[in-house]
């Protein structure tokens, strides 16, 4: 073999040992894999492979993430009218401290502890004026539980009307003003873990249909006795107040 043939070949290991030299004392992860490999080339067992489980991405959604429409069409559940301690109670227990001013809402938005609600299978939302539309993340879960029941059990893509959402404090005070119906002092509106559904408003439509009123009130009976939901009938305000648990 020539002089230079020699050379080049002595150069290339050379190179080639002080590239590994140097992956190995950097990057211990490496050295380990290395070292494994070399293991299984010349016959060796290789225990720290055999031994340790392989760590696999999480692709499947855990179990409590799943939901699965219930059927309710021989559901003989009864609405019951739950207390507004309940409902205070559940909040308080739940969230951080009422949301005082739009300030601290839109922080809260930007943190990640309020998502935005938008139109949903079963549900809409309409233009808010006295509140916003955002609730906790356990919040619209549930809201989108309930919309994909409603619609499961009204069929022909129904969907029912979210006519308020999160109120912050100073909202609450205002609406007071002038709505002697507003709940005085703290709302559960202004938790993040309450919204009001209109059982006067299906499919876009202001009416008083009475068999999707009942079924609406079916689909938040099961969710009532699956102890997920508070709910009130606001008869003056044709709504029913709901605070996820």
């Amino acid at each position: 073999m020539k002089k230079t043939t020699l050379f080049f070949v002595f150069l290339f290991f050379t190179l080639f040992s002080l590239g590994t030299l140097a992956m190995v004392t950097y990057q211990p992860a490496l050295k380990k894999r290395l070292s494994e490999t070399y293991a299984i080339l010349i016959g060796d067992p290789a225990p720290n492979i055999v031994d340790q489980p392989l760590e696999l991405p999480e692709l499947m959604p855990k179990p409590e993430d799943i939901f699965i429409v219930p059927d309710l069409s021989t559901f003989k559940g009864r609405l019951r009218k739950d207390s507004y301690s309940n409902h205070l109670s559940a909040a308080e227990e739940t969230s951080n401290s009422p949301i005082l001013d739009e300030e601290q809402l839109f922080q809260l938005v930007k943190d990640g502890a309020l998502v935005e609600v938008n139109s949903g299978k079963g549900y809409e939302v309409e233009k808010l004026t006295h509140s916003h539309p955002y609730l906790t993340s356990e919040s619209k879960k549930v809201l989108e539980q309930i919309g994909q029941t409603f619609q499961a059990l009204v069929g022909d893509e129904g969907f029912f009307t979210v006519t308020s959402g999160t109120r912050t404090i100073d909202q609450q005070k205002k609406l007071g003003r002038r709505n002697r119906n507003a709940t005085k002092g703290i709302s559960t509106h202004s938790y993040g873990r309450s919204f009001d559904i209109s059982y006067i408003r299906f499919n876009g439509v202001k009416s008083w249909d009475y068999k999707k009123q009942k079924q609406l009130e079916k689909v938040l009976s099961h969710f009532q006795k699956e102890n997920k939901i508070f709910v009130i009938k606001e008869r003056k305000q044709n709504c029913f107040h709901i605070t996820v648990r």
